[in-house]
């Protein structure tokens, strides 16, 4: 848990059966209460939490804005509303009106405590601790089989007196999906990785470069590990929502999260309105642990999504940023790598890029991630050389391009895609070939205002590839 963030040191949950002391006072029932009594399991599964009965539905709560609970407040003359935060807003609006309105309607992904109870952490917080979390009884984290990063949505009820939390009664669905379902399915360690078989396409329209180059030099596959290798100010938060783009407009199928860590908080107000998908972000001004805590939340939800044969897409901005934060965490090893990077503070962050693969039982977990170099920190560069050739997609951008406002910044040459033969069919890929070899002998500079002129001139890729002479 992220230090200064919880609920509050000392408080209890008071919520399940009397519990061994918690490693994390913010979130332990020190007392015994009693455990939510679980709803009968016989009936349909609900595919999310759904409003359909008119009921109260805590997820459509939390996308309101605070202008809009403050209203809803008043009218319910709820006192001291104008000191409140958000999350202190919501629990009070749902305790003042579950009398009223009945059944109580909630989604979240679990994050699973040591002491074997668990509780549900909203997305729209960034899984950040909250008064209206939801707990999850260890009955029902067994019953289930729940591991942190489950979607689980159901029935819950209002916090009875002495209790801080609301309480789940009934699983509804869990990663989408019939709780039945859930359980047969196989444990993401033990899927079979392959290579990138099916392609995403990003080309959109005429004047999306971004997604016209990609698509011919560097192709995305469904499973892809990639890097965008980048000097600061060349745009790759840019580059990362134009794919975050052109993903949502070609693949709806795909879920598409996009994690920002340590990002200025203006970046991720842009993200969150411009991107059709999940914006998970720990910005600058927060810990180093709850970088970390944000980042591990995001990828066992992602893994949890594979094992039920979903395309799950992560965009990180950015893992230096992230292995940062790792080398500030960790333990010290005593073994001290140049540019002060512990010996062992690389290898979490080394987990959570590697877990993108493509699944021979179904499913897929891509990874775009951008690096820094010239930064003029020796840890960067130290970070940058570690998840060097760990990738099998590397996009190279170039400061020099930038200086001369041409975009997409990207250096042809250093960039490509291993076994891309996999995902082009034969013919596109000899014309790319050909396009490749035309390009070689050029500068940088020279090459992508070859390459943009020609495909301003032709409407998309393959009427580009069809006018090049062979």
């Amino acid at each position: 848990m992220p230090e200064g963030k919880t609920r509050g040191n000392g408080q209890t949950a008071k919520n399940n059966d009397a519990e061994p002391k918690a490693a994390e006072p913010a979130e332990r029932p020190a007392e015994r209460a009693e455990e939510p009594r679980e709803a009968p399991q016989d009936e349909a599964p609900r595919q999310g939490a759904l409003n359909k009965r008119g009921n109260l539905d805590l997820g459509e709560l939390k996308e309101m804005s605070i202008s809009r609970l403050n209203q809803i407040a008043r009218e319910l003359e709820i006192p001291g509303v104008a000191g409140m935060r958000k999350q202190e807003l919501i629990f009070k609006i749902l305790q003042a009106q579950a009398e009223k309105a009945g059944l109580i309607f909630s989604e979240g992904v679990i994050e699973c405590l040591p002491d074997g109870f668990g509780f549900l952490r909203a997305p729209e917080y960034n899984y950040l601790p909250g008064p209206d979390d939801v707990y999850v009884s260890p009955s029902q984290i067994r019953r289930f089989d729940l591991r942190t990063g489950d979607t689980v949505s159901g029935q819950i009820r209002p916090p009875k007196e002495g209790e801080r939390y609301f309480a789940l009664i009934k699983v509804d669905a869990i990663n989408f999906e019939p709780p039945e379902q859930a359980r047969n399915k196989i444990f993401f360690d033990n899927l079979t990785p392959l290579y990138p078989m099916e392609r995403i396409r990003l080309e959109t329209t005429r004047d999306n470069f971004t997604g016209r180059i990609m698509d011919m030099l560097t192709p995305i596959g469904k499973g892809q590990r990639g890097l965008i290798v980048s000097p600061p100010r060349t745009g790759k938060t840019m580059m990362l929502q134009s794919i975050a783009h052109s993903i949502a407009a070609n693949h709806p199928e795909i879920i598409l999260i996009v994690l920002l860590i340590d990002e200025r908080p203006e970046e991720v107000t842009d993200m969150q309105r411009s991107v059709k998908g999940e914006v998970i972000s720990s910005t600058f001004d927060e810990p180093a642990q709850r970088h970390v805590q944000v980042a591990e939340m995001v990828i066992e939800k992602a893994k949890r999504l594979v094992e039920h044969k979903r395309d799950v897409v992560i965009l990180l901005d950015s893992i230096t940023r992230l292995a940062r934060a790792y080398n500030t965490v960790v333990p010290p090893s005593g073994k001290v790598l140049s540019g002060g990077v512990d010996s062992n503070a690389l290898q979490r962050p080394k987990r959570f890029f590697g877990a993108a693969r493509n699944i021979e039982e179904g499913g897929s977990l891509t990874i775009i991630a951008t690096a820094l170099i010239d930064t003029g920190s020796r840890m960067d560069d130290v970070i940058f050389e570690e998840f060097k050739g760990t990738g099998n997609m590397e996009v190279h951008l170039d400061r020099r391009l930038v200086d001369k406002r041409i975009f997409p910044a990207i250096d042809i040459n250093k960039s490509g895609t291993r076994k891309d033969e996999l995902l082009i069919p034969r013919e596109e890929l000899n014309r790319i070939w050909i396009l490749r070899k035309v390009l070689a002998p050029l500068s940088p500079v020279e090459s992508i205002e070859l390459l943009l002129d020609k495909l301003a001139k032709t409407r998309n890729n393959a009427e580009f590839l069809a006018s090049m002479s062979t």
